[in-house]
């Protein structure tokens, strides 16, 4: 079989790129004949489109690159199939996704979203994402993890919780400040880390984040990182770290929660979306319940989302864009694994076995390789 991989290439440190990066070393280990190369418009996917002549072209992204990975390959005569993650609608592009033969999602979470907005749900197998599990792993070299920690400010007495996102606050950083503010009531020998990407949208956040934690009392117990890691290094933050928690607002996966699951860190998140499919609740982690549900009666539309000019589009139903999660469970849970040493070594052996058997991207890759062989007769 060939195919043609379409994703932001050359490698990124972002979601995407990683997803596709180790789709194509899974498919590549599996004796696929696969080319790596970037969705947007070029010589290069051009020339891979017309002389390559792949059997299928993978495209990693989300609705918003319908143009660049669906519409392009049915151009050439090439088989496209998305793998799709979503953020809270799928805009004006149910006709491009109906005409697919198949079509992967990030989660059964995604999946919901897209037949939530009139897409076909029959072709659409949710299928997660992939990681290196001999990356993420747990360290050996002791002190290496005291002194990455002592450099990021977290005093050796204490237990570090870690969050990581291009911006924290929509990891639930700020659920977590609310949960942890509690738990200092009680329980003070903690660090919570927050890493972001610098972006201007991770500075806006910020002086929300800082604004709350001063009104809660424990901006001294918050450290903000704003700087750009190579996953290698992302690998060593989270072997350093004690407790991984991202109660996200919104997530049709959660790399970084399983990355955090093979280093054999528990992790706290929400019962909803990606997480709900990935952490086993009691096991490898904790998914606190929803609190509340953020819905949207009316959107704006523009002309790169698939429709005709700007304008603002009108549900029939309120739309769920994001979520809440429980601040007392949140704190319930944050509490236990802060004041118990053995439940977080019981529950980190237990997530690097999941994350291992579950999400090694040479598992991953295979039960989509079957699928794509079985479903399109390849």
């Amino acid at each position: 079989m060939k195919a043609l991989v379409l994703f932001p290439y050359p490698v990124e440190s972002d979601g995407q790129s990683l997803q596709g990066y180790y789709l194509l070393k899974g498919l590549q280990h599996h004796g696929v004949d696969a080319i790596p190369c970037h969705f947007n418009d070029s010589i290069q996917k051009e020339f891979y489109l017309r002389h390559f002549k792949p059997d299928v072209a993978i495209g990693i992204g989300f609705w918003g690159n319908v143009p660049d990975i669906i519409q392009e390959p049915f151009k050439f005569g090439v088989t496209p199939i998305p793998w799709f993650n979503a953020d809270g609608w799928v805009a004006n592009y149910q006709n491009e996704f109906n005409r697919l033969k198949l079509m992967f999602t990030t989660s059964s979470w995604v999946k919901s979203i897209y037949e939530r907005d009139g897409v076909d749900g029959s072709k659409i197998i949710p299928m997660h994402i992939g990681i290196d599990t001999e990356l993420f792993k747990p360290g050996e070299d002791i002190e290496k993890r005291i002194a990455l920690r002592r450099m990021l400010g977290v005093k050796d007495n204490e237990v570090m919780i870690l969050t990581i996102g291009g911006e924290v606050t929509s990891k639930g950083a700020q659920e977590m400040f609310k949960a942890l503010a509690e738990i200092n009531k009680e329980f003070k020998d903690w660090t919570y880390v927050c890493k972001a990407w610098p972006s201007e949208n991770a500075t806006e956040w910020r002086e929300k984040e800082e604004q709350l934690l001063d009104e809660l009392g424990i901006k001294h117990k918050v450290i903000f990182i704003d700087d750009f890691f190579s996953p290698e290094f992302i690998a060593d933050i989270l072997d350093a770290c004690d407790i991984y928690a991202a109660p996200s607002r919104i997530e049709g996966f959660g790399m970084i929660q399983v990355e955090a699951m093979s280093c054999g860190k528990p992790v706290i998140s929400i019962n909803a979306g990606g997480p709900a499919e990935t952490i086993i609740h009691g096991k490898t982690g904790f998914l606190a319940k929803v609190a509340e549900e953020i819905v949207l009666n009316e959107e704006w539309a523009h002309p790169s989302m698939g429709f005709s000019s700007k304008q603002i589009i009108k549900f029939n139903k309120p739309k769920t864009f994001g979520y809440r999660a429980d601040i007392e469970d949140l704190r319930k849970y944050t509490l236990m694994l802060l004041t118990d040493e053995k439940l977080r070594i019981e529950m980190g052996k237990a997530a690097r076995e999941h994350a291992v058997q579950n999400f090694d991207y040479k598992v991953t890759s295979k039960k989509m390789l079957d699928v794509i062989r079985e479903k399109l007769n390849l």
